[in-house]
């Protein structure tokens, strides 16, 4: 190793490494907002029959479903398929909620090349 040259950890580096580290700790208390916000949503999703309604969080959990009395006089096969139906709408809805939410925290964060 050459005299003077140390090991090429300079204050530029440090400078970096502490922004790195900033730049952590904002993602990480982001991201916790985050999950708090999403645990507390009611995502609807809805049958193409508008007889059953699900309803997820941000995180997919299930929070409640809504069903139609009159689907309760269909065939079986009818109301499974609405129920589906819906859980299907409210899990896209709640996926696509999830993830505009996460593009919105890197923006803000400016870590969107991440």
């Amino acid at each position: 190793m050459a005299q003077g040259q140390g090991f090429g950890f300079g204050l530029g580096k440090i400078k970096e490494l502490q922004d790195a580290f900033q730049k952590a700790q904002q993602v990480q208390q982001g991201a916790k907002v985050l999950q708090e916000e999403l645990e507390t949503m009611e995502i609807p999703g809805q049958s193409e029959n508008g007889l059953v309604t699900v309803y997820l969080s941000g995180n997919q959990e299930p929070r409640g479903i809504e069903i139609d009395p009159a689907l309760l006089s269909q065939d079986l096969e009818i109301v499974a398929g609405s129920i589906l139906e819906a859980m299907k709408a409210a899990y896209d809805a709640s996926t696509e909620t999830m993830r505009g939410k996460m593009e919105e925290l890197t923006m803000a964060l400016n870590i969107s090349s991440m």
